[in-house]
């Protein structure tokens, strides 16, 4: 098991430096630098990228707010309606973050009429690799401590002598497991969608019995918020993937009749 330790800041001089925001703009800036470099060798123009990352970044962080004020402490948040546009209070979802991102890519995409499916692949190659440097930062601050466990090596024993799943590890590790898969199956052509695809299955799964193993959350009937919305993703991942293939298929099909 990991024996519990806390990285928060860097002190630099007059300044410190939070540990978790550092991480999470240096997988912001990873992230988008392999997004581009993906675009590049699509034979998309890589600026879309850079210039699309920004709003796409700012549309994060206001969907991530509203679906954690919305779905996660609304009760507070109604008691308290400035904490709602207070940056210094805590309280971000990732998937609200993933919603407002979307809503703006899929705007860009329209507004610069580029091939749908071919830009958002792009621009999903990078996010797995974003999000494994930017979850460390959850990890070193334990900012979402676990349920208790028993016998898992990658549990920390958190300072109460509690050995916990931590979430921001195991969603750190995902995006590295699923960043080096992206880099294997990358290596070969793949139809337009593929990678859109994948990503939404595989991060909808794993996530959603993640969140079972978290210790304090916002449920409704049993499931996070976070769960609910998880549901139908998945399923539009798997349509999506299936439709890829069907397209790869006729293709396949016409070029040798």
């Amino acid at each position: 098991m990991i024996p519990y330790f806390q990285f928060t800041s860097i002190p630099l001089g007059p300044i410190n430096i939070q540990v978790w925001g550092l991480l999470v703009a240096l997988g912001l800036l990873v992230g988008t630098l392999v997004s581009a470099g993906r675009a590049r060798q699509q034979g998309i123009d890589s600026k879309l990228i850079w210039d699309g990352a920004f709003w796409a970044l700012l549309a994060a962080f206001i969907g991530a707010r509203i679906f954690h004020v919305l779905f996660y402490d609304f009760g507070h948040y109604l008691a308290n309606p400035i904490d709602a546009i207070n940056p210094a209070e805590p309280g971000f979802s990732v998937i609200g973050g993933f919603i407002g991102a979307s809503l703006t890519v899929i705007y860009w995409i329209y507004k610069h009429k580029q091939p749908f499916l071919k830009f958002a692949d792009a621009a999903i190659f990078g996010l797995p690799f974003g999000l494994a440097i930017g979850r460390i930062g959850c990890f070193l601050i334990h900012d979402h401590p676990g349920i208790a466990c028993a016998s898992n090596p990658l549990c920390v024993i958190y300072p109460d002598g509690v050995a916990r799943h931590d979430h921001g590890l195991y969603l750190s590790i995902l995006g590295a497991i699923t960043a080096a898969t992206f880099l294997v199956l990358g290596r070969k052509h793949r139809p337009a969608g593929f990678f859109l695809a994948l990503y939404i299955i595989i991060y909808s799964v794993v996530r959603f019995f993640l969140d079972f193993y978290r210790a304090i959350d916002a449920t409704y009937f049993h499931l996070t918020p976070t769960q609910w919305l998880l549901i139908p993703l998945a399923a539009i991942g798997i349509w999506l993937m299936v439709k890829t293939k069907l397209r790869l298929s006729r293709a396949s099909s016409q070029t040798s009749s």
